[in-house]
C-alpha cells in the first residue's frame, strides 16, 4: 500500500470492475457463484459457470459446450443473452443456466403426439414445476 492508502500494483487501463455472478443451473441444486469482469462476454460466464459446475460434481451432467446452452438473465422478463454481449452492459448478476432442447423428429415434422395433445417440456415449464413443487 502506498502513503494514500491505495493498493499498489493496480496497472493503469487494468483497473476492471469485478462481478458477484450468481447462475442457476436448471435441474440442480443451489446457484453458482463467482467473480467476472465485467468486460467478459457472456459466453466467457457459461464457460466457466460449467467449469465450476463440472469440479463440483453437480448432478446433472451437463457437459462444457458453451454452444448447448440458453443463459437468461433473472429479471422479470427472463430475457435471452448473446453470448457476445457483454455480462457487465447489464444491470444484473442473477442468472439462469438452461441446456438447449433438442427438437424430437415428431416436433421436426409438425406430428403430433398420441391422442392429439402436443406435450411441453420446456426450460419455462420445467422451472416452473419445479417451482411449484
Amino acid at each position: 500500500m502506498n502513503r494514500n492508502g491505495n493498493v499498489k500494483g493496480v496497472m493503469k487501463g487494468k483497473n476492471k470492475k469485478k462481478l458477484l455472478v450468481s447462475v442457476n443451473v436448471l435441474g440442480s441444486v443451489g446457484p453458482i457463484r463467482f467473480l467476472a469482469n465485467e468486460e467478459n462476454e457472456v459466453s466467457s460466464v457459461i464457460n466457466t459457470a460449467l467449469k465450476v459446475y463440472g469440479r463440483q460434481g453437480r448432478i446433472p451432467v451437463l457437459g462444457f459446450d458453451v454452444d448447448n446452452f440458453m443463459f437468461y438473465s433473472v429479471n422479470a422478463r427472463f430475457n435471452t443473452l448473446n453470448p457476445q454481449e457483454k455480462i457487465g452492459s447489464m444491470d444484473v448478476t442473477n442468472f439462469l443456466l438452461c441446456k438447449k432442447e433438442t427438437m424430437p423428429l415428431e416436433k421436426v415434422e409438425g406430428r403430433r403426439e398420441s391422442k392429439g395433445r402436443r406435450i411441453s417440456h420446456g426450460w419455462k415449464t420445467r422451472l416452473l414445476r419445479s417451482l411449484l413443487g
